[in-house]
């Protein structure tokens, strides 16, 4: 970070990546723990449940594009800002407009996530360029909190409101709406809107490391979502009560703190990062397999070995898109290509797990398409870990 500004601006600027890194998963994690009681209540089936899991990742896609756009205009912190408060209207609305409106808000919400999650990394390459790994593990790390709360908590919420799913959904705005108020002294400090280069995305779409990058990010988000959709689901099918089945994603998640803060700052440290890829998406294929296969009894340890596996190639998909950029601008549109196309993509992973799910009436077969993702995604990490750079010139073998 530039060291003309204060030390109050850069606590702030943490703080303020903090508590926004905290709001880009409960309102996708808080939904499949109640998502047995929403379907019972609007009459909602398998295919509706699986549309619901996919539909916000498919919208953080969606309108990752739109995020470099929107800071070229009005500037990073302000477009952080507004996502923020359309995020907590998003959240306001969706538990209590029907069926229309669960979907609707569900929807907006994952595009404000995408937005905000693509202008994370441009503004911790810009603000803190000799820190990358250890700022994106520390965001990362909010991020995985507030999404191991959000599984948690929501189903001891539903039951502390009488059963009621919509009010412990309408719990979630309050993380959004404190974020906001935090981050709005970052406007009186706000950098200004910068430019576009010329040729900047035709770079990007004839670079293999670009695509390398974005392939990785959007295989790897592809078993996330899978898992924050489904996993409950699947444990409750296996023996688990509904609460142990919640709790066990949240576990799952909350140990994803250790590799979030692990996993970049070892691979910050290495030449390139290509054995950080493959330890952690072999531990993450590892837990998956586990929690699908192994004995009910010990699905406590394959959940940890899935949270370790995932906080890891979560936090090294954003290091690696700061680190593949030669500059904070190549970050921001690199951010914006590798979220865009990638969760579009990963979108495919819950809707996936759901149709083999009506296909064959179990679960068994949902382990072949674990595996088929976690190879390909390895192909593609083990590209994107080479030390190089989009933006270089040249760019070697890329």
């Amino acid at each position: 970070m530039s060291r003309t500004r204060p030390a109050r601006h850069v606590v702030l600027m943490l703080l303020g990546l903090i508590l926004v890194g905290l709001n880009l998963r409960p309102a996708l994690t808080s939904v499949s723990p109640v998502l047995v009681e929403i379907g019972r209540g609007l009459g909602l089936g398998s295919m509706g449940q699986g549309v619901l899991t996919t539909l916000p990742v498919l919208c953080l896609g969606l309108a990752a594009p739109l995020a470099p756009r929107a800071a070229r205009r009005i500037g990073d912190e302000t477009t952080i800002l507004l996502t923020l408060g359309v995020l907590a209207l998003a959240l306001l609305v969706r538990p209590w407009s029907g069926v229309v409106g669960l979907f609707a808000g569900t929807a907006l919400a994952g595009g404000c996530i995408g937005v905000m999650g693509v202008l994370l990394p441009g503004l911790v390459k810009r603000d803190f360029p000799d820190q990358v790994g250890v700022m994106t593990g520390l965001y990362t790390m909010a991020l995985c909190t507030g999404a191991s709360v959000a599984a948690g908590a929501t189903e001891p919420l539903r039951l502390l409101f009488a059963g009621e799913w919509r009010w412990a959904l309408t719990f979630w705005l309050t993380p959004a709406i404190v974020a906001g108020l935090v981050w709005l002294p970052q406007l009186a400090r706000g950098h200004p809107p910068a430019p576009r280069r010329t040729g900047e995305a035709t770079r990007l779409r004839t670079s293999r490391l670009a695509w390398q990058v974005t392939l990785f990010m959007g295989l790897q988000s592809s078993l996330a979502y899978s898992v924050f959709g489904w996993l409950p689901t699947i444990l409750h099918d296996r023996g688990l009560s509904e609460v142990d089945a919640g709790l066990m994603l949240s576990l799952s998640i909350i140990v994803q703190l250790i590799s979030a803060i692990a996993a970049p700052w070892i691979g910050g440290r290495c030449r390139d990062q290509r054995g950080v890829v493959v330890a952690v998406m072999v531990l993450t294929l590892a837990g998956l397999l586990g929690c699908l296969y192994a004995p009910i009894e010990s699905v406590a340890l394959w959940a940890v070995v899935l949270g370790l596996g995932q906080g890891g190639t979560f936090s090294m998909g954003l290091t690696l898109i700061a680190l593949r950029a030669a500059d904070s601008r190549i970050a921001a549109e690199l951010s914006g290509m590798a979220q865009g196309i990638g969760y579009v993509l990963a979108a495919l992973g819950p809707l996936l797990v759901g149709i083999l799910h009506d296909l064959t009436g179990g679960w068994q077969s949902t382990g072949v398409l674990f595996g088929v993702i976690v190879g390909v995604g390895l192909i593609a990490g083990l590209g994107a870990g080479r030390d190089l750079q989009v933006g270089a010139v040249p760019e070697p073998g890329a």
